[in-house]
């Protein structure tokens, strides 16, 4: 009985996986809460929560969520405020749009559907833009064109991560009545979970473009063709910052 529960307590176990692989988000995720309060820093540490991630698929399952975090937040803190401006400024102006347009009535309405259309893209390449950050080191115009690639190639995975990332937020600012727990969830794990969610969702994407493991060698069919060679090879200049020790 005893070598039994030692197994199921084993870190190689999968339940011992999956309790270390929780560990891993609701560290991070409580790291996450407190650096965001200066609200200002909110893009810095969900790119760190990616790097956690993204980190811990890529190369180790048993890290530090605290230290990896806070590598990622200096890496990425200067960029990710900017980044962070930025994005408030064109989602504050396309929601004082779209209000306006559906304040005036007449042939005005028409106008607020385009602005849909481009808010919805700027979540989406927010949602993209997090991971590619916290994946590769450039300047901030390549990794906004390197978060609309990643987005572009694979649609239904693209719909699938903003679903991921929008409803959860959006059924906790509808359902009042439930928000108390809602604000539970979110403090202890939810941030994290979503942003575990969709790394898992986007790795196999990121890994692609990521450097290859010492001594392991490229199979044939995965070689590039010349199709797919331009775009590869404007992100594999990048530095890998997943490999950084």
């Amino acid at each position: 009985m005893g070598r039994f529960i030692g197994g199921i307590l084993d870190n190689d176990s999968t339940f011992g996986r999956i309790m270390t692989r929780l560990a891993i988000i609701i560290g991070a995720n409580l790291t996450f809460v407190i650096f965001a309060i200066p609200v200002i820093t909110i893009i810095p540490g969900l790119v760190a929560l990616f790097y956690v991630m993204l980190k811990t698929l890529h190369s180790d399952d048993s890290l530090n969520p605290f230290k990896t975090f806070w590598k990622g937040f200096r890496m990425n803190l200067k960029q990710g405020i900017i980044c962070e401006l930025g994005i408030a400024v064109l989602a504050f102006i396309l929601v004082q749009d779209i209000r306006f347009s559906s304040y005036q009535g007449g042939i005005l309405t028409v106008f607020k559907y385009p602005c849909y259309a481009l808010l919805f893209f700027l979540i989406v390449e927010t949602i993209y833009l997090l991971p590619t950050m916290a994946a590769f080191e450039d300047r901030i115009p390549n990794l906004l064109r390197n978060a609309f690639f990643f987005a572009a190639r694979r649609p239904l995975k693209m719909l699938l991560a903003a679903a991921i990332m929008v409803i959860p937020v959006a059924v906790t600012i509808i359902d009042t009545s439930l928000r108390p727990l809602y604000g539970f969830l979110w403090v202890v794990l939810g941030f994290g979970l979503l942003t575990m969610m969709v790394s898992e969702l986007l790795y196999k994407d990121i890994e692609e473009y990521l450097p290859k493991e010492e001594g392991e060698e490229e199979l044939p069919e995965e070689r590039d063709t010349d199709n797919s060679r331009k775009s590869k090879r404007q992100i594999l200049r990048e530095m890998k910052k997943l490999d950084k020790k």
